[in-house]
């Protein structure tokens, strides 16, 4: 990418980001974001929350993009970072970071000087849900904001998509951007492979607590579908654990 090219590319996704920042779309979600914000939790009581829509977070050359349901309500809605202080990120960057593609295995702030390196992250929906549901109307309003940071991501060749939600949103996406998905529809299950277009789909179970205490998602199970997904991104089987 020539440095015309990247700084186009690197204003286009801000200006998406500040336009996501910006969202009043939905009624039921600004209400609940904001009504978290303000009511917060007792451990984050002392805390500024965001309280906004969550933009995506990441390289603006990234190979693969990572697709969540939505910011969690005293997660990426408190900091203002997709996937950025809670139990959920923790798993997340962990495995990014073992495989080289973070700065830090840690990510709780969005100046914490943390820096992905080939990848980006981001969700089907912007806003934090009741009960981590948003309703069929909010997605469909949300995800052209997908679409558009999709088109902006020229370079990524893979889309991990975190849980049936996340694969779903995902396929959406493509379909609306005009690659044709798949007969029958490529289910959703994890480290499932999907191509659509120039795009592989990777599915992983989402890095939630109810996922994660349970056994259900492993740091090995993650750390196999960021693995295979480096790969396909012509990134190669890099993993710092493994060093």
């Amino acid at each position: 990418m020539d440095k015309d090219a990247g700084r186009a590319r690197v204003a286009g996704l801000a200006a998406l980001d500040a336009e996501v920042a910006g969202c009043r779309r939905c009624p039921r979600l600004v209400a609940w974001r904001e009504q978290t914000a303000r009511d917060k939790v007792l451990r984050y009581r002392d805390e500024t929350y965001w309280g906004r829509p969550v933009p995506g977070f990441g390289d603006p050359a990234a190979r693969i993009l990572i697709v969540g349901l939505a910011p969690a309500a005293h997660g990426g809605n408190r900091t203002g970072r997709i996937f950025t202080g809670d139990r959920s990120g923790d798993f997340l960057y962990r495995a990014l970071f073992e495989d080289g593609l973070s700065s830090s295995a840690i990510s709780q702030r969005r100046d914490d000087g943390l820096v992905l390196t080939d990848v980006r992250v981001s969700a089907v929906v912007h806003c934090a849900p009741p009960l981590n549901k948003p309703t069929t109307d909010e997605r469909d309003a949300c995800l052209p904001f997908l679409g558009r940071e999709l088109a902006l991501l020229a370079d990524v060749q893979v889309i991990v998509a975190l849980g049936a939600f996340g694969w779903d949103g995902a396929l959406r996406a493509l379909n609306d951007l005009g690659h044709e998905v798949p007969r029958p529809r490529p289910r959703f299950g994890h480290a499932a492979e999907a191509r659509v277009g120039p795009y592989v789909v990777v599915g992983s179970f989402h890095p939630s607590q109810q996922n994660t205490f349970t056994g259900k998602l492993t740091a090995e199970m993650l750390g196999a579908v960021i693995a295979r997904s480096r790969e396909l991104a012509g990134l190669g089987p890099v993993r710092l654990a493994a060093l």
